[in-house]
């Protein structure tokens, strides 16, 4: 503990953020994060708990005292190490992970928890500053040969993880770059790509090989999505070349909404609108880009992929922007007493928000309407629950305008083509069927294929990713040599 009465002397400290003015201008990253005394101050407050919750809390159990403790007492680089030991990532997390960490602080029960999630940002960025990330390549080559299928945080996790212990890594991306959802989903304003950009520069100093623009499997039919590969590999390939296969794509099946008047024009998923916008931040031209300029937007969906919809509709410079969410509105403060340490139920309103957006609550769209094919507004009808069922509400039906409505409800499974090539048994949700046993853990029903992330859990945060594709590197390692120095 770096100071015994930190946690009473110094209040919370949020990360601030430029104007909305000014950060509506363009798609940089627009957070301030905490300069070195502010990092400091806030380590302060971390309590030492006998039972850190924190660190259960934290998905890829970051050791979250220690690293805080570093910071208080100014040893930086000791501080990035320890980040380093439990996250391949800390900045992707340190900037979209919704920090579960805080939530089961012990200083959250009663008080503001520690800023965590500002003070593993601050420690990752001066690590970049400062020089202390490099390639760390294997010492010894074990002449074992791992394809990696799916780009994202849980194939990176676990190609570096793998490429460490000295497999020979290679890893197949249906996009034209590196990084899943976090290249083409998540907006530049919450993530510039530079993040992944140098990342991938240090895995392939490490030895990891990547393919880009390569589908395993066939090209489905009928697809939404756009960003689709040209160049195919069979599942009987990867299997005959390789001495094991990970599979770690995304969940990407978007849920739809099938009501009256879906077919018309202007009605599209989120992950058609969003990636769209990255491509062309990357300096890709797209003629016909899905824009929001001078439109009245509507989002359908209340999560944080509805949030990305809105930030980047009113960075087109939309005329309104409404989102939907079917769920009542949750409380402003939680309950702590009852929810602690486990991830509350409350009202979270986003930077996207404050820069613009009306959002309802409880209300459910019924019809699409349009003319000439284009839609221009939407019947809705407001819903509440009774015995555990979602019933309308009598004389709350009512029409919104819009030009451009946004499906951003979620993601229901797997795009099922690479599952389908490999033979791999699904569960009941359409997703790869493998546990996370330590004996066996994330194998498939087909021999040396094994699936993480995503592709196995559902739909799920960042550092969900990042610890299975962790987790499953250990269980290929060990299902590669008989045994791993890989930590779980």
């Amino acid at each position: 503990m770096g100071k015994i009465t930190g946690f009473m002397e110094f209040e919370r400290l949020e990360e601030g953020y430029k104007p909305v003015t000014e950060r509506l201008k363009h798609y940089k990253e627009f957070v301030i994060g905490l300069d070195e005394s502010q990092a400091k101050q806030q380590g302060a407050r971390c309590m030492d708990c006998g039972t850190p919750f924190c660190n259960s809390g934290c998905p890829v159990n970051n050791i979250i005292p220690d690293f805080n403790d570093l910071v208080f007492h100014g040893d930086w680089k000791n501080a990035i190490e320890v980040l380093h030991s439990t996250n391949n990532f800390p900045e992707f997390t340190g900037r979209i992970c919704p920090a579960p960490c805080e939530a089961a602080c012990t200083l959250n029960v009663n008080d503001d928890a520690v800023g965590i999630k500002s003070i593993e940002h601050a420690i990752i960025d001066r690590a970049w500053a400062e020089g202390w990330v490099t390639p760390r390549p294997a010492k010894h080559k074990t002449g074992k040969k791992v394809a990696v299928v799916g780009a994202g945080p849980a194939g990176l996790a676990a190609a570096q993880q793998l490429a460490r212990a000295g497999h020979d890594v290679t890893v197949f991306e249906k996009n034209d770059r590196v990084g899943g959802l976090l290249r083409y989903g998540i907006p530049d304003f919450k993530m510039e790509k530079s993040h992944i950009d140098r990342r991938v520069e240090q895995m392939q100093a490490e030895g990891v090989t990547f393919r880009t623009g390569v589908l395993v499997g066939s090209m489905p039919k009928d697809t939404k999505v756009t960003n689709w590969a040209q160049e195919t590999v069979s599942a009987e390939q990867l299997k005959k070349d390789f001495d094991a296969v990970l599979l770690t794509g995304g969940s990407e099946q978007s849920r739809d909404l099938p009501v009256p008047g879906r077919e018309l024009a202007g009605v599209h998923f989120a992950m058609e609108f969003l990636p769209q916008q990255n491509k062309v931040n990357a300096g890709d031209k797209l003629p016909g880009q899905l824009r929001a300029d001078g439109k009245k937007v509507i989002v359908i969906g209340g999560g944080d992929t509805g949030s990305d919809c809105v930030g980047t509709s009113n960075r087109h410079g939309a005329t309104s922007v409404v989102q939907f969410e079917v769920m009542p509105q949750p409380p402003e403060e939680e309950n702590k007493p009852l929810v602690w340490p486990y991830w509350p139920l409350k009202l979270r309103t986003s930077s996207s928000h404050e820069e613009g957006c009306v959002r309802e609550f409880a209300i459910s769209t019924k019809e699409f309407i349009g003319d000439k094919g284009q839609v221009k507004g939407l019947k809705t009808v407001h819903i509440e629950f009774k015995d555990g069922k979602m019933v309308e509400v009598p004389g709350t039906e009512k029409t919104y305008e819009a030009d451009l409505v946004l499906l951003a409800m979620g993601f229901v499974n797997p795009v099922a083509t690479v599952l389908d090539a490999f033979g791999v048994e699904k569960d009941a949700r359409g997703n790869a069927k493998a546990n996370t046993e330590v004996d066996g853990g994330y194998a498939t029903n087909v021999a040396k294929v094994f699936a993480a992330g995503d592709m196995r859990r559902g739909q799920s945060l960042v550092v969900w990713a990042i610890r299975e594709g962790r987790q499953a590197a250990r269980a290929v390692d060990e299902f590669l040599m008989g045994a791993t120095v890989l930590p779980r």
